[in-house]
């Protein structure tokens, strides 16, 4: 299977002979989550697009900085395309920005987390027990990094995830869209350089905080084969 994916931020330059980019992050990830797939990677603000998606079996919308309501023409831009991939019932995994312009597209909600930032590790209620590899206590962590967020559950979507930071963590619809907000690529190293980037920004406690709350490990990977599983159509155990 052919899989695309639009990459939708750059990494700081300091750290971009560690780990490449927010595409070669989600290459790696499915890789070690047993996805035998090829990936092309679209890099979204420099208006890279494939001349088609018929080729591809998903199509993955990674995180980013920027507001996914925001009116920058690279984000119109991206809107319209996943309209139209929402139109065609492509399959579509959503990360973090993702998850929430995707939600936009299908005319919900999204706007500043009333609670502000989201950092750290963050843990959640799993509310879909069906879906395949479904955590079978009902609860999972993972990597956060966001002060936007979804605010109402898309039109006949299932919630996956919540808490009480992120009431709409996850969803999902049909069998097309598996969306989550935080950052199942994401590793302990990374998110550590992301909080001391924005130490000052955030507040001594919410930073203290978040590091702290990075010993104790997440689900990405979990989360990643749940992905794969949702993309390859496999049924639930």
């Amino acid at each position: 299977m052919k899989v695309c994916i639009l990459e939708n931020d750059d990494l700081d330059p300091s750290i971009v002979s560690t780990y490449q980019g927010y595409g070669a992050m989600f290459v790696r990830l499915f890789h070690e989550a047993g996805a035998d797939w090829e990936f092309d990677i679209f890099h979204t603000p420099s208006g890279e697009y494939p001349e088609s998606f018929d080729a591809y079996g998903a199509v993955v919308l990674t995180g980013s900085k920027a507001d996914s309501f925001s009116d920058e023409p690279w984000v119109l831009e991206l809107r319209s395309r996943v309209s139209l991939l929402l139109e065609q019932n492509k399959k579509l995994l959503g990360i973090c920005f993702g998850h929430q312009l995707i939600a936009l597209c299908l005319g919900s909600k999204v706007g500043r987390a009333p609670q502000g930032w989201g950092v750290g590790r963050m843990s959640y209620n799993w509310h879909a027990a069906d879906l395949p590899l479904a955590p079978e206590d009902g609860r999972l962590s993972l990597l956060v990094s966001h002060q936007d967020q979804v605010l109402e559950l898309p039109e006949n979507a299932v919630l996956l995830a919540s808490n009480a930071h992120c009431p709409i963590a996850g969803y999902a619809i049909g069998e097309e869209v598996f969306c989550v907000q935080g950052h199942p690529e994401f590793v302990e190293d990374y998110s550590a350089f992301l909080l001391n980037r924005r130490r000052e920004r955030l507040g001594e406690d919410l930073y203290s905080t978040g590091f702290s709350s990075l010993q104790h490990g997440h689900d990405g990977l979990h989360v990643a084969r749940m992905m794969v599983a949702f993309v390859e159509g496999k049924a639930a155990n």
